[in-house]
């Protein structure tokens, strides 16, 4: 029965259906062969243990003895984690779109024995409600064209299958310049909202990397128009709900325009993508309230999400019961006025907007809390100076923070994801220099330390083995080449080259270009021998983006024409998409970004330990640069990796081991600076 199945698995969310009366497979080769052996049709059920809509169905109907009843008698169920299985969720939520659509969590979706789709959908609700049927009617209806019309449901399963191989390989090849760029850069424009920031209506989703692009285009060729996307995404996302005011961190999405109310589940991945963001805008725009932000970010991390011997959990749920929705984050006015001073109420309450009259359907009393007012605004309200305002707010959130600590916390799912691991690890790597926060250092380099030893060449998905995805592999590859900048120390480039030379054995489509999600020729059950070649943003960075910046950077740390060759290879293995990418694929275009535009290497030397060489180590690390590569080398120790050309060249002539620094843009080079002042003063120089 499933509750021995799911008990003792690996994913907390199939541990947690463990107790349902269901009897579920997990995706195994077991549940298929059931299905055949009983000629019944498979019930696939993919969630995640964050998915509030998940738990919703969960209680509703999965734990309905009377459903379960039904269910067990004449289907054969499976239940897949998404997180788990990224391989699994990514095919069957193209075959379900392709019948309605739709996608998104849970995934219902109904297969012929052999794994094959023939319906499906998200959320059913217990009855009909929502413009959705009951849930009972959808499996009355399955069941009888399963039993009655098997030619029609073979035929529809056949059809949904090419359609998703088609789908699924997202390489068209092409020649790509600059006019992709100008192209995503129109399309961008052309969703940006003038007024909230972000980009489209709503639902509105975070999109880091289509902002980390427009930093890029921006800082080649200023103009006020970039600069006010790119500030007021920002700004609209910091100010808004979605960013979690007291605790830091962000939540998934906003369901409405202006920010404000989210799907309360906090995700690792958004988390480090947006910490990378704010720390590069910081850096590049002087904004001390994106320090502010990132600071935030990088507290929630280490508070919630951190393993102090190195790692990070995957989530936070968005809530602690079925009735419950997002009430840990979120206040009625009773309960801040019975927690604070009335001058702080009247200061708090002005500036997150908190009232009578809520932001929750489920609960109209309790408020989100949002940047309603600027201080300055409610000093001149209030009569009071803009320090006075200050001090009142601090003291009130500190009051709201403490009691909401002591509130049930949502559930948060310790799973170490490589890929997610390598993200978080990198993104802190970037951030460190920009916040002067070393325990984001420390801690992600012991995190790559402790994620290096799980595998021997090729990493896996999870500590205890799973097999792991291209995702894995390319992040885990990007996150070493922050580490060898970060450090200087050369076994992390060592690492780099071999995670991105497994990616290019182990991955490339020899034939049509572009690199699978999977090793090429890895089988299994259902859909999963289709063939993935993932090139756009969902929402994580695309791999074969990720993939073709690793290629670069390392082309550019190893003076390496071969490198350079494979980068190249697989932007024009994606160049026929490029035209209809933009949003959705920034990850890509920033890496045809840094194949059209020259690199910037700061190249550092000196004695290990010298005080100098350090700080303009530090100052090039904290330094926004577009397609910068950052090198400290030990002119005491040797080193094999090397440096480019024109760097190369100056170095040749510089006395041993005196402190310098080098500032290349592909081949023009600065004069060496010799201080971290007259270094300041290169990297400021305009480019």
């Amino acid at each position: 029965m499933s509750a021995h199945r799911l008990a003792t698995a690996a994913s907390a969310y199939l541990q947690s259906a463990s107790h349902q009366p269901i009897d579920w497979y997990p995706w195994s080769s077991e549940a298929f062969a059931a299905a055949k052996h009983e000629d019944r049709p498979v019930l696939l059920d993919i969630g995640a243990v964050w998915c509030h809509w998940c738990h919703v169905m969960d209680g509703e109907s999965y734990e309905d003895p009377a459903l379960a009843e039904f269910l067990n008698a004449h289907f054969v169920c499976i239940k897949v984690d998404r997180d788990e299985r990224p391989d699994v969720d990514a095919r069957y939520q193209r075959a379900v779109q392709a019948l309605t659509r739709q996608g998104g969590w849970p995934l219902t979706a109904f297969l012929t024995p052999d794994g094959e789709v023939f319906y499906g959908g998200t959320y059913f609700p217990p009855e009909g409600k929502f413009g959705r049927p009951s849930f009972r009617t959808v499996l009355e209806s399955v069941l009888a064209a399963w039993r009655e019309r098997r030619d029609q449901v073979g035929a529809q399963a056949a059809a949904i299958r090419r359609l998703v191989e088609e789908d699924l390989d997202e390489a068209r090849p092409g020649e790509v310049d600059a006019t992709a760029l100008d192209a995503a850069v129109a399309q961008m424009r052309a969703v940006f909202d003038s007024v909230h920031g972000g980009f489209g209506d709503q639902p509105k989703f975070p999109h880091p990397a289509a902002v980390a692009l427009l930093l890029n285009r921006w800082a080649d060729a200023p103009s006020d128009e970039l600069r006010t996307m790119i500030a007021r995404t920002l700004d609209g996302m910091a100010s808004g709900g979605i960013h979690d005011q007291l605790g830091g961190g962000f939540h998934r999405y906003s369901v409405d325009a202006q920010w404000i109310v989210p799907h309360f589940e906090k995700m690792s991945y958004d988390n480090s993508e947006l910490l990378r963001v704010y720390a590069d805008a910081a850096a590049a725009l002087g904004r001390e309230e994106y320090r502010h932000v990132a600071r935030g970010i990088v507290r929630w991390v280490r508070e919630v999400l951190a393993d102090p011997d190195g790692g990070y959990g995957a989530s936070q749920d968005a809530d602690v019961g079925l009735d419950d929705d997002g009430n840990y984050f979120t206040w009625t006015l009773d309960e801040a006025r019975a927690l604070l001073t009335d001058e702080e109420l009247e200061v708090a309450a002005a500036r997150f907007d908190i009232g009578t009259a809520g932001e929750m359907h489920h609960d109209p009393s309790r408020n989100v809390l949002y940047l309603a007012a600027t201080l300055p605004a409610i000093a001149l309200r209030s009569g009071r100076t803009e320090d006075e305002v200050r001090a009142l707010l601090e003291s009130a959130m500190a009051k709201l923070m403490a009691a909401r600590e002591r509130r049930t916390a949502p559930f948060v799912d310790r799973t170490p994801y490589t890929a997610w691991n390598a993200m978080m690890a990198s993104a802190l790597l970037h951030a460190a220099p920009v916040l002067d926060d070393p325990w984001a250092a420390e801690h992600a380099l012991r995190s790559l330390e402790r994620l290096r030893t799980t595998g021997h060449g090729a990493v896996p998905h999870t500590p205890d083995g799973a097999p792991g995805f291209l995702d894995d592999q390319v992040h885990a590859a990007a996150a070493a080449l922050d580490a060898f900048e970060h450090t200087g120390e050369e076994h992390w480039l060592d690492w780099a080259v071999a995670l991105a030379e497994r990616v290019w054995e182990d991955h490339l489509d020899p034939d049509g270009g572009g690199l699978l999600d999977t090793p090429a020729g890895r089988g299994g059950e259902g859909l999963l021998p289709a063939r993935a070649k993932p090139v756009q943003d969902s929402p994580t960075p695309a791999p074969n983006g990720v993939a073709a910046l690793v290629a670069f950077r390392l082309a550019e740390h190893l003076d390496a024409s071969d490198w350079r060759a494979r980068g190249e290879a697989l932007v024009r293995a994606f160049g026929g998409s490029a035209p209809a990418l933009g949003l959705h694929a920034a990850t890509y275009l920033l890496a045809v970004d840094r194949m059209l535009h020259p690199a910037a290497h700061a190249v550092i030397t000196g004695a290990a330990g010298s005080a100098e060489a350090e700080r303009m180590h530090r100052r090039a690390l904290r330094t926004f640069l577009p397609r910068r590569s950052i090198r400290r080398v030990f002119t005491d120790q040797p080193h094999g990796a090397p440096l480019p050309a024109a760097v190369a060249g100056m170095l040749d002539s510089e006395p041993g081991d005196t402190p310098a620094a080098y500032l290349c843009i592909g081949t023009a080079c600065r004069l060496p600076a010799r201080d971290d002042a007259a270094w300041a003063a290169t990297l400021g120089a305009p480019r």
